[in-house]
């Protein structure tokens, strides 16, 4: 398609100029980049498709080069990237080195935060808010822009409720599509579906409240009367009249997609004083189909093709073996059907967790608490009180949202809840917001968690039926990436128990996770080279199988650690802490992981290998060590690490098929 118009918007100042057929034909390019992006790579494509005319309203009826813009949350940002001075580096979208899948600051003025975790919109646009008064810029207008998937989080509801104390001058624009990233759940979502049905309701004029609270009190009965005329008028206007009781002035709903009608209702909002909602309905998917009959599978699809016809066909990726998240997902499922008491509980991600079949078949023991965190952990350790299994299944990133549940209502009480962390690691094009990384760190801080992780496609299915089996927490880690295997007699699962997978007399490396493979390869490719290394899949970071990890730190000329996590708190750090507790010396220990700083989005194995993570990076690690402490391999041992070790020549490492 020839972008005759978006490829002339240099910025929002340039949509002035056009007349309404130039803006419905924007707002159709528009529709068409995001499409030509898709084809192509992974992308957040839905949701996009939903906001153009949004988009186009709000920065025709605001200056956001002034004025303050949260979208909540960043994976709708696309159309703003577009008008906001980027169409021309639209194409690198999601790429390393290229433009973010969300906003980011430092690609333009018009992101101020990087929002990839939704619900905070409102907290931070009334911070803006209060701090511009302050400083006497109170011209500067807020606006929020939240998702009705992400309205449930519990800080919306503080936020609106601090903001309507304040009686801050602020805009909340809800966008009801009627889905988060699956259809929305809950009490919330019903109640938004009788509102896109109300009649239209305007909270600025509040004619019927005027009138009633002018009309002359006389005695009880009319006092009764009056009341009773207030709740009917209340229910009559039931689709705002949950924000009216929160204090802001709701309008709505309004059809989204309808450019007019939304630029009138903006310029009706801009100026007036107090927190004011607008409810804007809009249709995830707009003008694409396929995306609008299946918005579940368009959120993030594959690369697709489609046929002159309208048949959307995937692109070959190439990828064969299936990823972690479908390997823990069937293995939860052959658990559910042998123990009636396991239940699995998700927060709006039912579909990227790939639990749909669960979903279907054990409706009764299946949670999807939306996009609420911390509820679905509290939710999870009461379920264990009574005598249930949960198993609460988060991403890495998200999971972080609910540390103090973590803490108090799970690790405290001792409670048998496991944790199914997905996309623990790197997780490639989504960037620093959603790298799950911190895990390690936050989780092995806690008495009672069994923190653990498989290192590779055979120990999945163990490690669940350890967690399952184990009275007390337990946490699971892995990556968004296809599960390998590295061919072995598989030992046993034993609480803080370590597997060596091969020995050698050069040097160790010690993996936490799904690196394993990663490592073995450098072990295999250095035998060349006379280094001969012991590898070991760790399993446990808490407790730590230091028996065997204190042995390789005395006896072995170096030893590395290898994590896809934060070096800050993390494996590498436990090891160094063990180390010193039982007053080894440490010089001759390197830990390989994420350092101290944010990364960003790139594909995984090239994020891998430029954080010398991947197999090449820790041959390299493991030359230079050999190098400099060869002088140590004469002393190093030649008995067995471990008399009951389960050692196996290592055959090749493979994509599981």
């Amino acid at each position: 398609m020839n972008f005759e118009i978006l490829s002339r918007i240099g910025s929002p100042h340039d949509l002035k100029r056009l007349d309404d057929a130039q803006l419905e034909q924007l707002a159709a390019e528009i529709r068409q980049a995001l499409i030509s992006v898709a084809t192509t790579r992974p992308a957040h494509f839905a949701s996009n498709l939903g906001v153009v005319e949004l988009c186009l309203a709000l920065h025709l009826e605001f200056d956001f080069s002034r004025d303050r813009l949260i979208w909540d949350t960043g994976h709708q940002i696309y159309p703003h990237k577009l008008i906001t001075g980027r169409f021309h580096e639209f194409p690198t979208i999601r790429q390393q080195g290229g433009l973010m899948g969300y906003p980011n600051p430092l690609e333009s003025d018009y992101d101020l935060f990087m929002t990839g975790h939704a619900g905070a919109s409102v907290s931070t646009v009334l911070g803006l808010k209060t701090g511009d008064d302050l400083l006497g810029e109170t011209d500067r207008r807020a606006v929020a822009v939240i998702g009705d998937g992400a309205l449930p989080s519990g800080i919306v509801f503080e936020a609106m409720n601090n903001a309507a104390g304040l009686k801050k001058d602020l805009l909340v624009i809800l966008n009801d599509n009627k889905m988060g990233i699956c259809p929305r759940v809950g009490g919330l979502a019903e109640y938004l579906d009788k509102a896109r049905v109300a009649p239209f309701y305007n909270g600025l004029k509040r004619d019927v409240s005027r009138f009633l609270h002018h009309v002359p009190v006389v005695g009880d009965a009319v006092g009764q009367a009056l009341a009773n005329v207030k709740d009917a008028v209340k229910g009559l206007l039931h689709g705002g009249m949950l924000f009216e009781e929160l204090g802001f002035r709701y309008i709505g709903p309004v059809d989204g997609h309808d450019l007019k009608a939304l630029r009138r209702y903006l310029r009706m909002v801009r100026d007036v004083k107090g927190p004011v909602l607008l409810h804007v309905f809009t249709e995830k998917g707009r003008g694409f189909g396929p995306a609008v009959e299946d918005p579940v599978r368009f959120h993030t699809p594959s690369p697709f093709i489609c046929t002159e016809n309208g048949e959307v066909i995937p692109r070959d990726t190439g990828r064969k073996a299936p990823p972690y998240t479908q390997l823990v997902a069937d293995a939860i499922y052959r658990h559910m059907q042998a123990d009636p008491k396991i239940t699995v509980l998700t927060a709006a991600m039912c579909a990227g967790n790939k639990l749909d079949r669960i979903r279907a078949d054990f409706p009764d023991r299946f949670f999807d608490t939306g996009i609420c965190e911390g509820h679905a952990v509290a939710f999870a350790a009461g379920m264990a009180k009574a005598g249930v299994r949960p198993i609460v299944d988060i991403y890495s990133t998200f999971l972080q949202r609910s540390f103090d549940q973590i803490f108090q209502e799970v690790a405290l009480q001792n409670l048998p809840v496991v944790f199914c962390m997905d996309r623990a690691g790197l997780t490639g094009p989504d960037g620093p917001t959603h790298h799950g990384v911190f895990d390690n760190t936050y989780m092995r801080t806690f008495p009672n968690i069994v923190v653990t992780a498989p290192g590779d496609a055979l120990d999945v299915e163990p490690l669940l039926d350890f967690a399952l089996r184990h009275d007390a927490p337990v946490s699971i880690r892995y990556p968004k990436a296809t599960a390998e295997t590295v061919e072995r007699a598989v030992a046993p699962v034993e609480l803080g128990r370590a597997e060596v997978i091969r020995e050698g007399r050069s040097g160790a490396i010690v993996v936490f996770g799904a690196l394993l493979p990663e490592a073995v390869r450098a072990a295999e490719g250095l035998v060349r080279e006379g280094i001969e290394l012991t590898v070991v899949n760790a399993r446990f970071c808490r407790p730590l199988d230091f028996e065997l990890i204190g042995r390789l730190i005395r006896e072995l000329p170096f030893v590395i650690t290898v994590e896809e996590s934060t070096l800050m708190g993390g494996f590498g750090s436990a090891v160094l802490e063990a180390a010193n507790a039982a007053g080894l010396r440490t010089e001759h220990i390197r830990r390989l992981g994420i350092p101290d700083r944010f990364i960003e989005h790139g594909e995984r194995q090239d994020l891998l290998r430029d954080l010398g993570l991947d197999a090449d990076g820790i041959a390299e690690t493991c030359r230079q060590l050999s190098r400099r402490f060869s002088s140590h391999a004469a002393s190093a041992a030649t008995v067995p690490l471990r008399d009951d070790s389960a050692v196996s020549s290592c055959g090749d490492t493979r994509e599981r098929a």
